[in-house]
């Protein structure tokens, strides 16, 4: 791959998806589309790159080439301080926020396979107890990629992927069946998948308001005016007394704009100005 190609390639990825992948990255997008040139007999990355953005197929490949170039990394209860901090100190004011209308809605932007949205109605599960019953819950997973909203939308998963979770969560919460893990169905009907570009803002309106919203390890990949765009649209669609989680490699000093951090060790968590 030149310098050219990946130059050509990047501006792509930035223009579909707002991720920037800085000079030194180049490696990373050779090692991971020079197979796929291979597959479909492609002489060199000039003609994949008109395979790309160009004819019937591009939007179609996009998908499989950013299936190929993301790291889906999570796991359930992933930074588990944190999701304590949630559960313990948001949650229970929440609830009692919104008691009169006994409806809460949250939003995993980033969802990846599902393990942080399931993991976020585990929490619930736990929180409101039998009242679960009387309460509209809707935990809204977004992603970017199709094929792991699909695995997300199954909620069944391998030994590995539920390796961190307490003997206690996994009898209770999910059935062995084979060499897989089922989440119990009353947890999956709290939430529901979308695929969603970050970028697009418009899009993103039609799921309406939440009261927390989670944006884990994305920012990370986005330069500053991605990252403000991204932040202002969240600000559009969280409550008033609602709360914005972050990944704990993330800040949003420099950005102005307008939430304020949370002054609790390890929560990493926004509320609006």
């Amino acid at each position: 791959m030149s310098d050219s190609q990946f130059d050509q390639l990047r501006k792509v990825i930035y223009q579909r998806a707002g991720i920037h992948f800085l000079d030194s990255k180049k490696y990373v997008l050779e090692s991971r589309l020079s197979r796929r040139v291979e597959e479909l007999e492609f002489e060199n990355f000039d003609q994949y790159i008109m395979y790309l953005t160009t004819g019937p197929y591009q939007m179609d490949e996009f998908q499989e080439m950013f299936n190929r170039i993301t790291i889906n990394e999570t796991s359930f209860f992933r930074n588990e301080p944190q999701l304590l901090y949630f559960e313990q100190q948001v949650l229970p004011k929440l609830i009692e926020a919104r008691q009169k209308t006994k409806t809460l809605r949250i939003w995993s932007s980033a969802a990846s396979s599902g393990e942080e949205a399931y993991t976020l109605a585990i929490q619930l599960h736990r929180s409101l107890g039998i009242r679960a019953m009387d309460w509209k819950i809707e935990i809204l997973g977004t992603d970017i990629s199709e094929k792991v909203l699909l695995q997300a939308q199954e909620a069944k998963y391998p030994h590995y992927a539920v390796r961190t979770l307490s003997p206690m969560v996994l009898q209770k919460y999910f059935k062995q069946e084979g060499s897989f893990y089922h989440l119990d169905p009353s947890l999956k009907t709290m939430c529901r998948f979308e695929k969603l570009n970050l970028k697009d803002r418009i899009s993103a309106r039609r799921f309406g308001t939440f009261d927390v919203i989670f944006c884990r390890n994305v920012l990370i990949y986005f330069d500053d005016e991605m990252r403000k765009g991204v932040i202002n649209m969240f600000h559009d669609q969280l409550a008033k007394d609602g709360t914005l989680f972050i990944g704990h490699s993330e800040s949003l000093r420099n950005l102005n704009v307008k939430f304020e951090q949370i002054a609790a060790p390890q929560a990493f968590a926004y509320t609006k100005l």
